[in-house]
């Protein structure tokens, strides 16, 4: 079974820029395929203001956001199925770069840290939590897809 997913990124030279010269907006946009348009830039950490935009999206923080979205969506599956009554789920994920073993810059580490609450009669004991945490991050397909090492750190 195979799904083919799309993401368009745009980006043109404003007229005022030379381009050449390495002093031009990095600001683009990625339209994906059920119509949402996000604003998207280089990393401030990568290219210096006002040459990216800190207020808009940029690639690392979408892996991460990937990354977190995946782990989120199938934790919830899996509660669902399991008759557990996730009431709410945050996540404050994190990536961090380093030098990779080809010496190139890569996203190294990126660690989860998701708080669940749950509601109803029935809630997981600590060990099914974190059972829970381990099977979803087995089933993400953004994890399998990565090189980096993926953590997932839950919050009681």
């Amino acid at each position: 079974m195979t799904h083919s997913y799309t993401a368009t990124a745009r980006w043109q030279r404003r007229p005022q820029e030379a381009f050449t010269d390495q002093r031009y907006s990095r600001r683009h946009t990625i339209a994906f395929d059920g119509g949402v348009v996000l604003p998207a830039s280089s990393s401030p950490a990568s290219v210096p203001l006002p040459y990216s935009d800190a207020g808009a999206v940029d690639p690392e923080e979408m892996l991460v956001a990937a990354l977190a979205s995946c782990h989120m969506l199938w934790f919830l599956s899996l509660a669902a199925a399991a008759g557990w009554r996730v009431e709410r789920y945050i996540d404050e994920a994190s990536g961090t770069m380093a030098a990779n073993a080809q010496g190139k810059l890569a996203m190294a580490t990126v660690t989860l840290r998701p708080q669940v609450v749950f509601g109803g009669e029935r809630a997981p004991d600590r060990d099914q939590l974190h059972a829970l945490h381990q099977r979803a991050h087995e089933e993400c397909y953004i994890a399998h897809s990565v090189r980096a090492e993926v953590q997932v750190l839950p919050r009681d």
